[in-house]
């Protein structure tokens, strides 16, 4: 039975430094695997540092105000999502999606989105689409291997989570987004996600291996909200 998987890709792994064409060859491999088995795909692309360099050389240059931010930002997505549309070549809808409310028709195996609009994430954006297009699911890749309860890198004692409530959840990231805040998952998104009671699946997207046992149905390292 096919599928319609949405799979948030974070900018992290796109551009970590520059534009890693090693992970999106290895991607779009398994990806074309999982086409083969009749499944399709919405993916969403972040801006990674790509979008902050172009933040910060705004910042030295002029006085941008927070949504001439946001939206220099948003378009580093769509230059991502440029790239893995066309890395998919006539198996992909030949437009990128920049407002995830508006539903479009696609026979294709692969939609591609970008960023949306000022004060959203990629993540909003996700949510939105799943909505859009009827799936139940988000996978979120990042480069991190599970939510924690506090973050590991400043307190020793932070446990990983593989399972919790959105309302649990919530009580971790708070209820305001904040582009500056470094969350495992938008906290209005989550708020969203949690109304439309979808399961949003955060796990590490360097480790390929993991995301084909995701798409597979079979046992995986991440977390799950639901």
């Amino acid at each position: 039975m096919s599928k319609l998987f949405v799979i948030s890709l974070g900018g992290s792994l796109i551009n970590p430094g520059q534009i890693d064409a090693a992970f999106l060859r290895k991607f779009r491999r398994l990806i074309i695997g999982q086409i083969k088995k009749g499944n399709r795909f919405i993916l969403i692309t972040g801006g990674g540092k790509l979008c902050r360099d172009f933040q910060s050389a705004l910042s030295e240059i002029a006085k941008p105000t927070p949504g001439d931010l946001d939206w220099i930002g948003i378009s580093s997505t769509w230059l991502h999502a440029d790239l893995v549309r066309l890395m998919f070549g006539k198996l992909s809808n030949p437009n990128i999606i920049k407002d995830p409310n508006v539903k479009v028709r696609f026979r294709e195996k692969v939609l591609v989105a970008g960023g949306w609009m000022p004060g959203r994430s990629t993540d909003d954006d996700a949510v939105r689409l799943a909505k859009a297009y009827g799936a139940r699911t988000v996978i979120n890749l990042s480069n991190i291997d599970f939510v924690y309860s506090k973050d590991p890198r400043k307190f020793k004692d932070a446990k990983k989570i593989e399972s919790i409530s959105w309302g649990n959840f919530r009580k971790i990231v708070g209820n305001k987004w904040d582009p500056g805040k470094n969350l495992p998952f938008d906290p209005t998104a989550a708020k969203l996600a949690q109304k439309l009671k979808l399961k949003v699946i955060i796990a590490n997207g360097k480790n390929l291996k993991n995301l084909k046992n995701i798409l597979n149905n079979n046992k995986f390292r991440g977390t799950i909200i639901e």
